[in-house]
């Protein structure tokens, strides 16, 4: 119990998954005169400001004299130059093209003209700086768009005043301000000291770009690192080397919660390479520094040989027992049972039940998965004169630094982070404990230390999706309608009381809202296993179950599926009106029929070929997906095709849209193909990739996007686009071959690729 209670309390878990969803409430601060003046840098007719949108206090940036820097997020060097700052970590999704991009539109800059750096991390400053819950555009999109804005804004005025004009006789395009009625025109370079002595406008005097009026936004850009991640550049955290570094690795308990007994150090020290081994009692907060023993080298071949002789007596009283094949067991136990506690009801299911034409019942389950990013968790940190400098492959920086200040003693401002490109985060890098470990080691060694895991280390200590069970049951009525719904999900808890990080439901969950009789009942599995945010967390797994089991409704109706979902859908409103994070039933109508005519649906196909199409709304996108699967005598699958159809607002970057709903496609078939977790006696079974087989470029599928580009503001896309994958695969398995799938991975029901 001791174990569970460990995870409970840990606020790191918790808070990843409240921060991956979390609005920005940045504003922009409002700078009378005396504060501008005090902000500002005047040299050689340029500018230095400080940022001006956050109500807490700014910070100087390291622009060269002469620049113009009207905010936090732009520089204009008198050359032309611009300097465009990505406030947000880059974990693959490309939101370091993105966001810029946003910027520049406002700022009627051409793209040529734009260099664009990672930002330092100051939430000071800059607001939210996270990446997760696909909210990293929602977030900042006013906030970027008011930053363009405002230089834009400056330069204009600059200009107006250089040619003694009204302002709103002036015109911007490409990096240049226009006079339109002489054909008079200046460079943003050449307005750039002007521009520097202006006062930053107040946000109400702004004005932003229709949408009809978007040259940048929607259009196929490169992204901004993909010449230097092709040419081998040290963007990762796997690259960064520091003079004088050292080599460390750190050995945990295989079982969540084991505490180092004793071990074997003196003969470690005695090794080749090896500068000290020493045991890290940690903090007993999971997502910070739990109890191992830190080998520090020469070499991380030094530090990884010695490990292999590394032998730890460990004190297992307080740790996990967990076993998969227990938990499983006591699920499909439970599953006849009303769940132990109500969390939602609506109308009334029992009589909706009694009076049904036809009755429906079926039990889901999936398993615990790994988030296994390709560049596995590490972290440089140097400890000297009192601070801790830590560069970091992160997701969530600004938590980064309030975990290693929490670990070492010491004050957050004694703490810089220095933020990386992520070699794959998926959710793993919302906890920080690669990076609290790192900071802690070297703060014991005194000289700059890098820290690698390896594979199996990724694999035994990672902050699992968790698996679940789903005692579904519905019924019919004599017009073949969905009349009522009841879903008894049976997950995990750590601390008896509430549902384990990404294994609850969450209000709004398809149909609720939808039909008049819905119950939604709960019961709770001990489990001392750390679990996490992992890519579209909780999503992920219940469409399957859910649209599964739609899937089966409109089978036993008699009803074409698509018919079934729009009726589903009803009128077009929000279910909860003023609140856009909501399913819009109208949006979500328009992607289901946008996927149906993408894929030919209701076409002929051969004998063991079959549609499958599944919708699902997460973390604010609207999607519908049809796979086109054919399965042959043996189980054999081929996915041939994956149609899919977004509504997420206005597209920014094109070309990184369509690689999000691409890269979601595959990595959900990846995933339900043959990928799971299982734990006996707290010890993950599966050590590395011959165990936890990804799936081979051969076997990806040609996948096609299109996105509906609706009015309302944009959300993001690295989430939303994979929870309807697998249920779309697994209805296409069905439609070929008459066999439902209620459990997954696949390879759990004999198919293979």
């Amino acid at each position: 119990m001791k174990a569970l209670e460990r995870l409970a309390r840990d606020p790191n878990i918790r808070a990843a998954i409240h921060d991956a969803e979390a609005d920005s409430n940045a504003v922009w601060q409002k700078l009378n005169r005396r504060t501008f003046l005090k902000l500002t840098g005047l040299a050689g007719g340029g500018l230095t400001l400080a940022a001006c949108i956050s109500s807490g206090p700014a910070a100087v940036t390291d622009e060269q004299p002469g620049d113009f820097a009207p905010n936090a997020f732009i520089s204009i060097a008198p050359d032309g130059s611009v300097l465009i700052y990505s406030k947000s970590p880059e974990i693959g999704q490309g939101i370091k093209t993105s966001a810029p991009m946003i910027v520049a539109e406002e700022l009627d800059a051409d793209w040529a003209d734009v260099r664009v750096e990672q930002a330092s991390i100051n939430p000071d400053v800059y607001g939210r700086q996270s990446a997760g819950g696909s909210r990293s555009i929602a977030s900042a999109w006013d906030q970027l768009r008011e930053a363009g804005a405002t230089a834009r804004a400056m330069l204009v005025n600059a200009a107006a005043e250089s040619w003694g004009v009204a302002v709103d006789e002036c015109t911007t395009a490409a990096s240049f301000v226009m006079h339109e009625p002489t054909g008079r025109r200046l460079s943003y370079g050449e307005l750039a000291g002007q521009a520097a002595k202006l006062r930053v406008p107040d946000k109400s005097t702004l004005t932003f770009k229709s949408r009809d009026d978007y040259g940048l936004i929607g259009k196929r850009i490169s992204g901004v690192d993909n010449e230097k991640i092709v040419t081998g550049k040290p963007l990762f955290g796997i690259d960064q080397t520091l003079p004088g570094m050292l080599y460390a690795s750190y050995s945990k308990c295989p079982a969540t919660g084991g505490r180092v007994r004793d071990a074997n150090l003196d003969e470690i020290r005695a090794l080749p390479g090896i500068r000290d081994a020493f045991v890290l009692e940690g903090n007993d907060i999971v997502s910070e520094l739990m109890p191992g023993v830190a080998i520090v080298g020469d070499s991380t071949w030094a530090t990884q040989s010695a490990r292999a002789r590394l032998r730890i007596d460990w004190d297992e009283s307080d740790a996990s027992t967990d076993s998969w094949s227990d938990l499983a067991e006591q699920a499909a136990a439970l599953s006849n049972k009303q769940g132990a506690t109500v969390m939602r009801e609506f109308g009334n299911v029992d009589e909706a039940f009694t009076n049904a034409e036809q009755m429906l019942d079926a039990f889901y389950s999936y398993p615990f998965v790994s988030h296994a990013p390709l560049e596995p968790q590490n972290c440089t940190a140097w400890y000297h004169d009192g601070d801790m400098e830590i560069w970091a492959p992160t997701q969530r920086p600004d938590r980064a630094k309030d975990n290693v200040a929490n670990v070492l003693g010491i004050s957050k401002d004694r703490v810089t982070l220095y933020q990386l490109r992520v070699g794959g985060g998926f959710g793993r890098r919302l906890m920080n404990d690669y990076t609290c470990e790192a900071a802690a080691i070297a703060r014991k060694v005194g000289a700059p230390v890098k820290l690698q895991w390896t594979r199996e280390d990724d694999m035994a200590h990672d902050f699992y999706r968790p698996g679940g069970f789903h005692a579904l049951q519905a019924s019919l009525d004599s017009n073949g309608k969905l009349s009522a719904w009841q879903d008894h999900f049976i997950t995990f808890t750590h601390d008896g009381n509430k549902p384990v990080p990404s294994g609850e439901i969450r209000d709004g969950e398809v149909p609720e809202g939808l039909i008049d009789n819905y119950k939604l009942s709960q019961s709770l599995l001990p489990l001392g296993t750390p679990t996490g945010p992992w890519r579209a967390p909780r999503s992920n797994a219940i469409a399957f179950a859910v649209q599964s089991f739609m899937h089966e409704l409109s089978n036993a109706a008699g009803r074409d599926h698509v018919e079934f979902l729009l009726e589903l859908m009803g009128e077009p409103r929000w279910l909860d009106p003023g609140n856009a994070r909501v399913l819009n039933t109208g949006r979500a109508a328009a992607v289901i029929k946008l996927a149906a005519e993408m894929a030919g649906w209701g076409q002929q196909l051969p004998a063991g070929r079959g549609l499958g199409l599944a919708f699902y709304f997460s973390h604010a996108g609207h999607f519908a997906e049809i796979a086109d699967v054919s399965v042959d005598s043996d189980r054999k699958i081929t996915v041939h095709r994956v149609v899919v159809a977004g509504d997420v607002g206005p597209i920014i970057n094109m070309s990184g849209a369509e690689n999000q709903c691409q890269g979601a496609v595959i990595d959900g078939l990846s995933t339900m193909l043959g990928l799971e977790v299982t734990m006996e006696n707290g010890r993950v079974q599966e050590s590395n990739f011959h165990q936890y087989p990804l799936m081979r470029m051969r076997n990806s599928p040609t996948v096609d996007v299109q996105f509906i580009q609706s009015d309302f503001a944009p959300t993001g896309l690295g989430e939303p686009a994979l929870p309807p994958l697998a249920p779309a695969i697994c209805n296409a398995i069905y439609n070929a071959t008459g066999h439902r799938v209620r459990t997954l991975p696949l390879s759990k029901e004999g198919y293979s690729v």
